[in-house]
């Protein structure tokens, strides 16, 4: 009993070695933020939170500036991470936000941030992906974007669960620490060489409020077809 009710207060990922690095999953009511360059796999660790948090039952809307519901959901099933059925059953949402080809002025990018965690607000979903922040920093200052973490901070007090990604270059470091400090689980991304192949390490910076000791680093691969494979350290020193 006490071991499923613990169940009940993480969102896993659905895969055993991160769950374990995560200290078994991240604590709902979280804001959390999932921090790394281009290409380093930020959008694949969300879509795996999204198949784990699904398998649990969780309602998760996704807010993607990359890709359309049906990308989305050919990405995902490319990973071997089939969510069809929920999709169909309405447990998960995908919201495109697409703004290529589009002129903004900062006033309306301001309004943007607004609109998003007003939309948060009036649907039933209470697990939420934002992936990317990166476009709206582009025209939001540090004032707008941090006023933004703080509604979402609230909303986390509200039992929701927030997960949020960036891309470390577009802030300023000053404004990157504050972000940081704000949100209460830390993953940090990055590529690193091996052999002949690249692959993708989560550095588990912090994590406020995980039932067990986190461990710090896990490195994988995205393998299409396979979808995300766990490189042993052994390898990954290699």
């Amino acid at each position: 009993m006490g071991a499923s009710e613990d169940k009940n207060k993480i969102i896993s990922s659905g895969n055993d070695e991160i769950d374990k690095k995560l200290g078994e999953g991240i604590p709902l009511g979280s804001l959390v933020l999932i921090e790394g360059e281009n290409d380093t796999g930020k959008s694949v660790l969300c879509q795996q939170m999204v198949y784990g948090g699904l398998n649990q039952l969780h309602r998760i809307a996704y807010y993607s500036t990359e890709n359309t519901i049906k990308s989305m959901l050919a990405q995902m099933d490319s990973l071997s991470l089939d969510i069809s059925d929920f999709y169909s059953w309405g447990y998960f949402r995908i919201f495109p936000v697409h703004l290529e080809g589009v002129e903004w002025t900062s006033e309306q990018m301001k309004g943007t941030l607004h609109l998003v965690t007003t939309h948060i607000k009036n649907i039933r979903e209470t697990v939420i992906i934002i992936d990317s922040l990166t476009m709206f920093t582009t025209y939001s200052d540090e004032d707008n974007i941090l006023e933004f973490l703080t509604n979402l901070k609230n909303l986390c007090d509200k039992g929701y669960t927030i997960f949020i990604t960036l891309h470390q270059h577009a802030f300023r470091e000053d404004t990157l620490v504050r972000i940081r400090s704000a949100c209460d689980c830390h993953l940090f991304l990055r590529k690193e060489q091996l052999t002949d192949r690249y692959i993708s390490v989560m550095e588990v910076s912090k994590i406020r409020g995980a039932k067990k000791s986190t461990g710090n680093i896990v490195s994988f691969e995205v393998q299409p077809g396979f979808g995300l494979k766990i490189i042993p350290i052994s390898q990954a020193k290699v």
